[in-house]
This record gives structure tokens, C-alpha cells and sequence, in this order.
């Protein structure tokens, strides 16, 4: 099979949302998609990141507006609380369409 440069535009992978699409980050918005909010720890244990590497992830999809992280103190313990904002799980559930849409259109 021959795919022109043209085909490969069409392709919705070329439209995928690549910041979603980076395993870390979807990792992340995988578990907030099934919850009203998850805390830091949490986040931590379930996917394995360290503290500066979710960190990082966490600020580039609040700047992109997905995720919303909402700080205050338990005790006198800092304590993160992170949601999905309506924009992210709008945008999670377009990813999850698209990549759906393209696992389905391969062959067996």
C-alpha cells in the first residue's frame, strides 16, 4: 500500500491531541476522567511519577486549561487537590473518539 503525502494529512492521528497524548499526561487525565478529584499523593502512587516529573505534567495541562488544582492546607500540611475542568473533559473525550476512530479503522 502507497500513502501520498496528501493521505497522511487526512490520517486523524495527525490531529491527535498531543497534549493529552503523551503517556504521562494520560495517564493522569485517564484516572481524573473517572473522578470528581484526586489529590497529589494519589496521583503519585497510581501512576508511578515522582513528585517533579507529575509536577511538570500538571502545569502544562493547566495551561492548557484542563485540569484545575486547587491548593490549601490540612493542618499545616500543604495539601493539592486536582480536577479535570469542563474544557478537559471535553477535550479527553474528543482524544478518546479519535483514538477509538483510528483503532477501529485497522484492520484485522
Amino acid at each position: 500500500m502507497t500513502v501520498s503525502q496528501n493521505d497522511a494529512e487526512l490520517h486523524p492521528l495527525a490531529e491527535i491531541d498531543q497534549i493529552i497524548h503523551a503517556p504521562a499526561r494520560l495517564m493522569v487525565l485517564t484516572y481524573l476522567y473517572v473522578v470528581e478529584s484526586a489529590d497529589y499523593v494519589f496521583l503519585m502512587r497510581v501512576t508511578g511519577l515522582t513528585w517533579g516529573n507529575l509536577s511538570t505534567h500538571l502545569a502544562r495541562l493547566e495551561d492548557a486549561g484542563y485540569v484545575r488544582l486547587e491548593k490549601s492546607f490540612q493542618g499545616r500540611k500543604p495539601h493539592t487537590t486536582i480536577s479535570l475542568t469542563p474544557h478537559g473533559r471535553s477535550a479527553f473525550r474528543a482524544y478518546k473518539k479519535s483514538m477509538q476512530q483510528v483503532l477501529d479503522d485497522l484492520p484485522d
